[in-house]
């Protein structure tokens, strides 16, 4: 995409909205952590179909920790404490048949349960361990200590929030406005879910520390040069049932 990154665009409509919810969450107090790499890098660990989707000549791979809240399904209310905790996931963007989507490396969480429910229905990498993320002043601080598929895989994470974002640039709408996931399902195929929410409110962000190994435990080189941080206090999210791609 050659996109000038300091354009303003509106907010993109969604792809496809969910008409009927599968799934209900709130995603709160989420940091985008960005870093830019050669597409040929990322599409090594792609799955056959799907294409990575790069920003002027750049494939984007995010490190993203925020909390989970209040996940419910149809006809019941949140459930109660496995439905609320931390998560950190590794992803990059992707587009099959000029759909675009998010493709996950990983996806950390302190509940063994929902780490093992969302592999067997989504078939999304989740893994479990000690995690924490939480707000302390202007400070969105975030730990990762990996345990299960397998062990060592870590994160520190310190992310200083600034600012409000008055008018989101075309880059930030394409790091944040992706309405549904790709996975991988059985026998080589694709499945994919949409997902829908409100417009993000954005602030500005800067990464104040970072210790970690995820990146080079979903196969990527370490990440180097200065990060696109943003922060946002969360929206509710509709996902849809996922079907072959």
């Amino acid at each position: 995409m050659a996109t000038d990154g300091s354009m303003r665009t509106p907010w993109p409509d969604c792809t496809e909205p969910v008409r009927f919810a599968v799934m209900k969450q709130q995603w709160r107090d989420l940091a985008y952590v960005h870093f830019g790499y050669d597409p040929a890098v990322v599409q090594a660990l792609l799955p056959d179909g799907l294409e990575v989707d790069t920003w002027e000549g750049r494939a984007q791979v995010g490190l993203i920790p925020f909390s989970m809240r209040r996940i419910s399904f149809p006809f019941t209310p949140p459930v109660p404490w496995l439905g609320s905790f931390p998560e950190i996931n590794v992803r990059t963007y992707v587009v099959r048949n000029g759909v675009p989507g998010v493709w996950f490396f990983s996806l950390d969480v302190n509940r063994l349960l929902p780490a093992v429910a969302a592999r067997l229905t989504y078939r999304l990498p989740y893994c479990w361990g000690a995690a924490s993320n939480e707000v302390v002043g202007s400070t969105l601080r975030t730990t990762v200590s990996r345990r299960w598929p397998s062990r060592g895989a870590h994160a520190h994470i310190a992310v200083e929030i600034g600012d409000p974002v008055v008018e989101p640039t075309a880059f930030d709408n394409f790091l944040t406005a992706r309405w549904g996931l790709y996975s991988a399902g059985g026998r080589g195929r694709l499945r994919y879910a949409p997902v829908d929410h409100p417009r993000w409110q954005l602030h500005h962000a800067s990464l104040a520390s970072l210790d970690e190994s995820l990146f080079v435990a979903a196969g990527l080189p370490a990440p180097t040069g200065e990060p696109h941080c943003m922060w946002s206090p969360g929206v509710p999210v509709r996902i849809g049932l996922p079907r072959r791609a």
